[in-house]
């Protein structure tokens, strides 16, 4: 989270100096890589970024680091709590030396809890917020989902949460301390829909049925098509694009069926009527359900695999791993556009720079 984090801030601007051991990020050994330094996902994560490799056990090592502290504007750290405040790193030991820092500090549970220190791998949060059960009311047993979904769902909350007291900052000339504790951002995030009929209070459910989960996205049918030669994605969402389909499917029945009455009792019959929609889907190929719902007016898409997204990518260039292919920008700014200015550092590229104290000057 905190590497996708800074990695978005410095696309958008910033001036990002990453501070890493001796042995480097972890990010720099996941997964295989053009270089020993920079794996495949570092050369993205990386990007945009100074690496300053210090030993925080050195004094003079330490000294450096608080020359740099006390001229950044953003501090963002992802260490656990105890381990911040053993090293004279949490947010009172900074804000002596840069009163008016943005301290930014995330990490598994809120700050004064029992689980303040315990280890919060992507993991252990997607467990912890409720993940595994909903995948298992789904599939039929506790799955996590196949990406690092909590470390990057926070790794946005941090970017928004910095940006925001930025914006604070600008305008009262007050930093403050920000914390993101990951579950408690993933709790926000799972219960926007899916803390449904439970929300209320008493809790409101349909017969038998648990009061938690929007019924809609939690349907085992909810999945791409298989078509006549493939997979589609179809979507039709209002009970006006459902009836179109079915009767120009030839289901005369089904577009006047009565659980098309409203979107509430569509969402409510998701999960059925999806079934049938699976099973119209294969009379069509692909590209004849892609050409219909342009036609009609509902949503349709292809089904991409992920290394449809990579042939996508731009290509560039990096000036010891060679080419590579550079992934997108978060946002398009028309004022001030994101750019690669600075290929991924190796470790420590950039002590000589901050020994001589030119960075931040």
């Amino acid at each position: 989270m905190g590497p996708l984090a800074t990695q978005i801030l410095a696309d958008q601007g910033a001036d990002v100096v990453m501070i890493e051991a001796a042995e480097g990020d972890t990010n720099r050994s996941m997964g295989p890589g053009p270089h020993p330094e920079l794996s495949g996902i570092s050369l993205n994560l990386l990007r945009n970024k100074r690496s300053v490799s210090i030993d925080l056990k050195d004094p003079t090592h330490r000294e450096l680091l608080d020359s740099l502290i006390a001229k950044t504007d953003v501090v963002v750290a992802t260490m656990r709590p105890g381990v911040l405040q053993r090293l004279d790193l949490d947010y009172e030991s900074v804000r002596r030396l840069q009163p008016d820092v943005i301290y930014c500090q995330a990490q598994g549970w809120p700050l004064g809890t029992p689980m303040q220190d315990a280890p919060a791998y992507d993991d252990i949060v997607q467990a912890a917020v409720g993940v595994g059960e909903m995948m298992q009311r789904v599939s039929g047993e506790p799955r996590l989902l196949p990406t690092i979904f909590a470390d990057k769902v926070c790794g946005l909350v941090i970017a928004q949460a910095v940006t925001a007291a930025l914006f604070h900052r600008a305008r009262t000339g007050q930093g403050q301390h920000v914390e993101v504790p990951m579950t408690q951002a993933m709790t926000a995030f799972m219960l926007a829909e899916h803390g449904a009929g439970a929300i209320a209070e008493p809790p409101l459910a349909p017969a038998g049925q648990p009061a938690t989960g929007y019924s809609r996205i939690m349907s085992i049918h909810r999945k791409p098509q298989r078509t006549a030669d493939g997979h589609v994605q179809l979507l039709p969402y209002s009970p006006e694009q459902f009836a179109r389909l079915f009767a120009d499917s030839g289901e005369t029945a089904l577009a006047n069926d009565p659980r098309l009455g409203s979107l509430a009792m569509v969402i409510a019959h998701a999960d059925e009527l999806y079934e049938e929609l699976a099973r119209i889907a294969l009379r069509r190929t692909t590209q004849e359900w892609l050409d219909y719902c342009s036609g009609v007016g509902i949503p349709a898409v292809a089904l991409a695999s992920l290394q449809n997204l990579v042939d996508g990518l731009e290509l560039t260039h990096h000036p010891v791993a060679g080419r590579y292919r550079s992934l997108p920008v978060s946002a398009n700014f028309s004022a001030t556009p994101s750019q690669v200015r600075r290929p991924a550092p190796l470790i420590g590229e950039h002590n000589t720079e901050a020994w001589a104290g030119k960075i931040w000057t």
